[in-house]
């Protein structure tokens, strides 16, 4: 602990230091508490190191906090809202005002509600003379469009789903933190090879054994371009792409051999590093890609995904059940038995609670009476509940709905009732989330991501992005690239926030609003005359509570249709998948 290392230099060391204690990413008044119980408060400099996103891609900024999620959900902890809050003000001071915030949930309007009273704050420290300088003189941002924040409680059921992105598959069989992924060098091979003198000084030799379950970290971004090729691609043409990869790399190797001149020889030995790297690219990913598929051949796996797509396009659920039961039975991991439980209740608005007892009573006899905790932390999430013994038009109860003009940071807003639950049944035909016929080779939609179902939470941004392609898609349009879906005159690109899908979007959980920011009116024409307006604007997508690769890979599928208007900029708490969404409710201990 950082502490006893204090105290133990204060008490050993012959030389008086001095001691710096920085608070990530704030100093709270429990770190106070803590530092005055370890007695050293007086005896350190304290200060705070304000460190927020962290930039994981060009496009992708994470706030990387692991706890994000359950703090969010099974504690109730709204601290990460703060600290959300405290993120995005931070680009706000940076690049003005965000003109339009746009979300959709109930912890999304708390973190909208406390933007707006920081910016109250920060105009009155600015009336007051107390800004910073970089504080001073905000304005509604010329460069951005809005923000669009998303409530993942919206939206549980794409998480559960198993990804199927070459990305999303790697997160799901080995895991990847930070941009990184620990895999058994028995699968990918070992780094750079150690020279036989330097190994024997290194002292004696570790057995095979050993050495068989070493790991080796490797780094998955777009500084690898093999990787950056493969990353979004739905796995089933990965492959092909690792394919053709081969024989370009082939050709390029065979290239020196119609070399004649000095010259032709010099770019070939130029070129030869990059080949190297690309080579050793291809080979880990080869590797990789080859373990994957014997995992996505297994028995286990087809049937958990046969099941999971069954409840995705909205069949009966209890038509299933008797391949959950048989999970159960040969002892499959329970983070996957319980993702399919959860994924029927979120879908389905509950289990039949004579079923739910039944998974209850098998559960808890093969994997343990501990799991009583569990389901009391899958239902405090509201991820796994009984179905209420209501009326089924109870889940279509209008949500939370704000349209909001906010002068100054203060909005006016009308509200209503809000739906308890997501009703997926009832988006599935309004938004279109299942398309039979998407390509995954060549894909015109982002159901590829999921090889036919379109995650919910993209599709909301959609209904703000790429209004007339989701209204075709309704009303049974063809699945095509939103430029070439017809536009009808009643709701073009420029309509703002919710227009035109207001009765939608009731059907999803949680408050919706559309705040709009606005500045003194003579500044921002002044400005406006000075510096004109940018011919592509931001558009940043906040996730609060986590998001998944394969939902960032369909967000970079709408930003490659949208490139000419808007680039779109990704921002999360964190990454989530099933599992660990699973795991922030599995009960660890053992009771007596």
């Amino acid at each position: 602990m950082p502490l006893e290392q204090v105290k133990r230099l204060q008490r050993n060391g012959s030389i008086e230091h001095e001691i710096s204690i920085f608070w990530v990413p704030r100093r709270t008044l429990v770190s106070n508490t803590i530092l005055e119980e370890a007695g050293i408060i007086g005896d350190v400099n304290i200060a705070e190191f304000p460190l927020y996103f962290m930039p994981l891609e060009q496009d992708v900024l994470s706030l990387e906090m692991e706890g994000a999620f359950s703090d969010l959900y099974l504690h109730k902890d709204p601290g990460c809202i703060f600290h959300s809050a405290k993120a995005l003000m931070d680009i706000q001071q940076r690049h003005g005002y965000f003109p339009r915030i746009i979300g959709k949930g109930d912890h999304a309007r708390r973190l909208a509600d406390l933007l707006l009273r920081m910016r109250k704050e920060l105009d009155a420290e600015e009336s007051s003379g107390l800004a910073g300088v970089s504080a001073r003189g905000l304005l509604p941002s010329a460069s951005t469009e809005s923000l669009i924040i998303i409530d993942r409680e919206v939206d549980f059921g794409t998480p559960l789903l198993t990804q199927l992105t070459y990305e999303g598959l790697i997160d799901e069989t080995v895991g990847i933190k930070n941009n990184q992924a620990d895999i058994d060098t028995s699968i990918i091979g070992g780094a750079a090879t150690v020279p036989q003198a330097q190994e024997s000084s290194k002292g004696p030799q570790q057995p095979s054994s050993s050495k068989q379950h070493q790991k080796r970290k490797i780094q998955l971004d777009s500084s690898d371009q093999l990787f950056s090729q493969l990353r979004d691609a739905n796995f089933a043409i990965v492959g092909d792409i690792l394919n053709k990869v081969a024989r370009r790399l082939e050709s390029d190797y065979e290239s020196r051999h119609s070399a004649k001149t000095t010259t032709e020889l010099r770019e070939f030995v130029n070129k030869l590093p990059s080949y190297q790297l690309e080579h050793q690219s291809l080979r880990v990913h080869t590797n990789l890609a080859e373990e994957i598929m014997r995992t996505t051949r297994a028995d286990i796996f087809r049937k958990l995904l046969e099941v999971q797509q069954n409840y995705a396009a909205g069949s009966d659920p209890t038509y299933h059940h008797d391949a959950v039961e048989e999970l159960i039975a040969r002892d499959v991991a329970l983070p996957a038995v319980l993702r399919l439980l959860c994924l029927e209740s979120c879908m389905s608005g509950g289990l039949r609670p004579r079923d739910l007892e039944n998974f209850k009573r098998q559960i808890v006899q093969a994997y343990g009476h501990q799991h009583i905790l569990t389901f009391c932390a899958l239902e405090k999430m509201q991820l796994l509940q009984p179905r209420a013994p209501t009326n089924p038009t109870s889940l279509l109860l209008p949500t939370t709905t704000t349209t909001a003009a906010a002068t100054g940071g203060s909005p006016h807003h009308h509200q209503h009732s809000t739906s308890p639950r997501t009703n997926y049944n009832t988006l599935r035909k309004t938004l279109r989330l299942v398309v039979e016929e998407v390509s995954e080779k060549d894909p015109n939609d982002i159901a590829y991501v999921y090889s036919g179902f379109a995650p919910l939470s993209i599709r909301l941004v959609q209904c703000v992005l790429q209004k007339p392609y989701i209204l075709s898609l309704a009303r049974g349009g063809p699945v095509a690239a939103p430029t070439q879906a017809p536009a009808p005159a009643s709701a073009t690109t420029s309509s703002p926030g919710w227009l035109g899908f207001e009765d939608v979007v009731k059907s999803a959980r949680g408050a919706t609003f559309s705040l709009v920011q606005k500045g003194d009116d003579k500044a921002v024409r002044a400005r406006q005359t000075i510096s004109g307006a940018p011919a592509i604007k931001t558009v940043y997508v906040f996730f609060l509570g986590g998001i998944t690769f394969t939902e960032i890979a369909a967000l970079r599928f709408i930003a490659a249709q949208e490139a000419s208007r808007r680039r779109i900029i990704i921002c999360s708490t964190g990454i989530v998948n099933g599992d660990r969404m699973m795991e922030a409710a599995i009960e660890t201990g053992r009771l007596a």
